[in-house]
């Protein structure tokens, strides 16, 4: 159990007092209410890969780097670093008067701890774990971080802008097991979480950290000075997509973060509320299978069901307006630096033929697919009901089953056999940034237990994630993309069905929303 300070608890109680206190007597233009894709109930967002959940890590916790608009790295709780001749030691020395929420001093041994437990959780930080020969305080602003042989990503992994984020957090909850949840909200970013005003289902409450210090540069994408501009920020917790367009027109909240495409042309009508792209490089569906229990366990079904899949049926269905998709086979998508597209018809036409005989070929004896279906994150809830028809056209068994997105998060991470409380396959998404390269994609690790929900194993696969890391020739490390992709097919490790834009909205009064992968209320204003 962790133990409690009283002193640091007496500083945090007090803050959060003379803040609600002040809340009470400002105007409605301090209180922020948003509404997030999604609801949110897991609150470690290094636990969990969940959008909705490092949203709100982005709200409590700050990170040592920080990607700007045009994704370059910039220093955020880091003051300064420097790097060996050789490469192979790192010094980090952090910001002056950084303090956790409790009124505790960040320490470099916090910061430590924090990044050994996101290290055994995130994609990169897991390929850099491969690199760290040693990580440590030398004392407490400064921490080194020395390599067994030089790696070119170190500044891209600390600063990894999306799911896992290396939230610093202190060293008394960072020690928690990775893989069980946290149970203690206490961070040094701008905002503070109030649990006793938060009900999961309802509202998440959020104040501004008075004793927060921002960085001096203008704010810019995730990084720069995160200047807290209202008292209060409220996530509501409302999954009708209706509901929250007229809500939002009614004036009853102020920001959604994503709005279903359908529903666009509603908003664009009314001169109180404007649309806004704050994520400009998009987001791509996928499908993603469990390796473990049947049917999947066996790669030729897995390839048949490759052979069933459109992309377009997903985005018509789901997105609708093509002016907001774009059918897209590279698995680092299409336009940046990594996205090759795949030759030949598949994900683009399927054949049915060739998935019912592979299936034939594979002994398959009728197992029927758990296909978890998501009925609460409106982008994803049309998914489900076409893979089960195109995998029907293949030749599969589909059992479809409808629950809520925190649900699905809950019980992809059970590795039961599907028909004893475990799944299948289910749909989820990422964001652009997230997936521009063969370390940072969660879905391409194939490393059994530490690989991400499916837990796919793969050597192969694993040797040219090594090499890619390793290379530092830019057309070489394309090259080994392709080969990344190429293999992921070959194995059909899992399915990438298009990219999709969507906008947020949010009344004319709402000024200063960033330009950036993740939706953070820092700079946001209401006139």
């Amino acid at each position: 159990m962790i133990g409690v300070n009283w002193r640091a608890a007496s500083v945090l109680t007090a803050v959060l007092l003379l803040a609600a206190s002040g809340v009470a007597a400002q105007d409605n233009k301090k209180i922020l209410r948003f509404v997030q894709n999604g609801n949110l109930t897991i609150l470690d967002p290094i636990w969990t890969t969940a959008y909705v959940t490092r949203d709100h890590g982005y709200m409590v916790y700050d990170t040592l780097f920080s990607t700007d608009e045009n994704n370059v790295v910039k220093p955020q709780m880091v003051d300064k670093w420097e790097v060996s001749p050789d490469k192979l030691v790192w010094t980090f020395t952090l910001r002056d008067g950084l303090e956790w929420h409790d009124g505790q001093p960040v320490t470099a041994e916090d910061c430590v701890v924090s990044l050994k437990r996101w290290v055994a959780r995130d994609s990169m930080g897991q390929k850099l774990s491969d690199f760290i020969a040693d990580l440590s305080p030398v004392d407490s602003r400064t921490f080194t971080l020395k390599l067994k042989e030089p790696y070119g990503l170190v500044l891209d992994s600390l600063g990894k802008p999306s799911s896992n984020v290396p939230f610093m957090m202190p060293k008394r909850v960072a020690a928690t097991d990775p893989f069980k949840q946290i149970d203690s909200q206490i961070g040094s970013g701008p905002f503070i979480y109030v649990n006793a005003e938060s009900k999961p289902g309802e509202k998440h409450v959020y104040i501004r950290n008075p004793k927060y210090k921002p960085r001096s540069e203008p704010a810019s994408g995730l990084s720069g000075g995160k200047v807290v501009k209202v008292d209060r920020v409220e996530f509501i917790d409302m999954s009708d997509p209706t509901q929250q367009v007229n809500a939002l027109i009614a004036g009853e909240i102020d920001m959604v973060e994503n709005v279903p495409h359908d529903l666009l042309p509603i908003l664009k009508r009314d001169r109180n509320v404007q649309t806004v792209n704050w994520n400009p490089l998009g987001q791509q569906f996928t499908l993603r299978f469990n390796h473990l229990t049947k049917p999947f366990d066996n790669p030729k079904i897995r390839l048949a069901a490759l052979y069933s899949m459109r992309q377009e049926d997903y985005l018509k269905a789901t997105v609708g307006e093509p002016q907001y998709y774009k059918v897209c086979s590279a698995a680092f998508v299409c336009g940046a630096p990594n996205g090759v597209e795949i030759e030949g018809d598949l994900l683009k036409k399927p054949n049915f033929e060739k998935s019912k005989a592979l299936l034939k070929e594979a002994g398959y004896d009728g197992s029927p697919v758990v296909l978890m279906q998501s009925t609460t994150l409106p982008v994803l809830t049309n998914m489900a009901p076409v893979t089960k028809s195109l995998l029907e056209q293949g030749g599969f068994k589909v059992d479809m089953q409808s629950m809520d997105w925190q649900t699905v998060v809950t019980r992809r991470a059970k590795k039961d056999p599907a028909d004893k409380g475990g799944w299948s396959a289910f749909h989820t998404y990422a964001i652009a940034v997230d997936i521009l390269n063969p370390i940072s994609a969660n879905w391409m690790i194939a490393q059994g237990d530490k690989s991400w929900f499916g837990w796919p194993t793969d050597p192969e696969m694993e040797r040219l994630r090594d090499a890619y890391a390793r290379e530092t020739d830019p057309v070489k490390s394309k090259a080994l993309a392709v080969a990344v992709q190429n293999r992921a097919l070959e194995t059909a490790q899992y399915v990438w069905l298009g990219m999709w834009y969507g906008p947020g909205a949010a009344r004319t009064s709402v000024v200063g929303w960033l330009t950036a992968p993740v939706t953070v209320l820092w700079n946001i204003e209401k006139k």
